[in-house]
């Protein structure tokens, strides 16, 4: 099921399925989410939870039990409960269920809120352990943008802006994990990356840990026209598209978590970047999109 909301002229569609905001339209009818085209990505804007990007073999330990889980964790897969709806904003559920206890054996409450600004819109998520025992999970956004967004426009007529000049390694994932003995210098004293296929043909997916920044920017070099994601609280931000097809999109992914890194522990809690909540404590994180 998917809900339409209204705001000055701009709409949103979020569907239930993955808790997501698939559409984004300005006032002039401009859609700024990926459509989640299958010949390039059928994805467009999933939540990642309890896990960011891989485990190894696909595997992790929590306690005594070894257990199986796909790829960015199940939020995506999953099917949210309509906790509350306004004419620019809705709330969507996420609770245990047999399914999830068989990988991820905590109770939990996961709470997604979509809303929609005068400029853009907000996503925030809470989670909640509603269980009796210490809950390690890491949380990521994996939102999709329409890249170029115009008709006659290129991929590499677009750029990231920082908004602090940067000096930054990206970490290079492989089928053994992240391994931070092997980085590659990147962003050198500099607040902007020019958008280039290449790069991402050769390290899939840029990983960047400990930027100063805290909002970035997508922009077309000559109109100037693209969006800001403002992601406070988040340690990682990850670049990536389907460089193997010049994919017509650029997702950008706040994460408070990683893939495997080589060398960590056998446990979930042992990742870097997990938060772990208390019996009855919860976490907020949240992102801003503006359109420019």
């Amino acid at each position: 099921m998917e809900l339409e909301l209204k705001r000055g002229g701009r709409t949103a569609r979020v569907a239930t399925h993955g808790g997501e905001l698939v559409s984004y339209r300005d006032e002039h009818g401009l859609e700024y989410i990926w459509t989640g085209d299958p010949a390039y990505w059928p994805g467009r804007n999933p939540l990642l939870f309890p896990i960011v990007g891989g485990l190894r073999d696909g595997k992790v330990s929590i306690g005594e039990k070894e257990v199986s889980m796909n790829r960015h964790g199940f939020a995506r897969t999953s099917e949210f409960t309509v906790a509350g709806q306004g004419e620019d904003w809705a709330e969507l559920e996420l609770r245990e269920s047999p399914d999830t206890l068989a990988v991820y054996p905590y109770p939990f409450q996961l709470v997604v809120r979509q809303q929609l600004t005068d400029t853009g819109f907000t996503t925030t998520i809470t989670v909640t352990n509603t269980g009796d025992q210490p809950m390690p999970f890491c949380l990521g956004a994996h939102t999709g943008f329409r890249c170029p967004l115009e008709e006659g426009e290129a991929f590499s007529d677009y750029q990231i802006l920082f908004d602090q000049k940067e000096t930054c390694p990206t970490l290079i994932p492989d089928a053994n994990g992240l391994d931070r003995a092997r980085i590659r210098p990147f962003l050198e004293d500099t607040d902007a990356l020019d958008l280039d296929h290449r790069y991402f043909a050769e390290m899939d997916t840029l990983i960047f840990e400990g930027l100063q920044s805290q909002s970035v920017r997508l922009r077309n070099k000559k109109s100037g026209k693209g969006v800001r994601m403002t992601f406070p609280g988040f340690p990682v931000l990850a670049l990536w598209t389907m460089s193997d097809k010049a994919a017509p999109y650029l997702c950008i992914e706040p994460w408070h978590g990683v893939p495997a890194v080589v060398g960590e522990g056998p446990q979930l809690a042992d990742k870097a970047f997990c938060i772990t909540l208390a019996p009855g404590e919860s976490r907020t994180l949240g992102y801003q999109v503006d359109t420019l």
